[in-house]
C-alpha cells in the first residue's frame, strides 16, 4: 500500500496582516489511479488562532511544513487505513441470494 498525502487547500483569513484561521484540505491516495487498489479521501481542517491552535501571523510565515503541523495528520492516517481496509483490503462480501430456495410446505 503506497500512500501518498498531498495539502490540496490552504486558505487563510486575515485580519491586522496576520492570519488569524487557517481553512485546509489534504488528499489522501492509496496506490495510483486505475489500480485495483486505488482509493481516495479528502480530509478538511480548520485551525484558528483565537482556540490556541497556532499564534496569528503574517500568512507568508507559513510553509507547507507549518501548515501540516496544524492538521489532525496522525488521526486522518488512521481513518484513511480503516477506510482502504474496508473498501479495498477486506471489502464487506453481500450475501447471495438462493433463488432455487423453495418454500417449505
Amino acid at each position: 500500500m503506497a500512500v501518498t498525502k498531498a495539502m490540496t487547500k490552504a486558505i487563510p483569513h486575515v485580519k491586522s496582516s496576520k492570519a488569524q484561521e487557517w481553512h485546509m484540505e489534504m488528499k489522501y491516495e492509496n496506490d495510483s489511479e486505475g489500480d485495483a487498489t486505488y482509493y481516495t479521501s479528502t480530509f478538511r481542517h480548520t485551525a484558528i488562532a483565537a482556540d490556541g491552535d497556532f499564534t496569528a501571523a503574517a500568512k507568508g510565515s507559513f510553509n507547507l511544513a507549518a501548515l501540516t503541523a496544524l492538521c489532525p495528520v496522525a488521526g486522518w492516517d488512521a481513518v484513511f487505513a480503516s477506510q482502504v481496509e474496508s473498501v479495498i483490503t477486506s471489502p464487506v462480501v453481500p450475501p447471495v441470494p438462493d433463488e432455487s430456495f423453495s418454500v417449505p410446505s
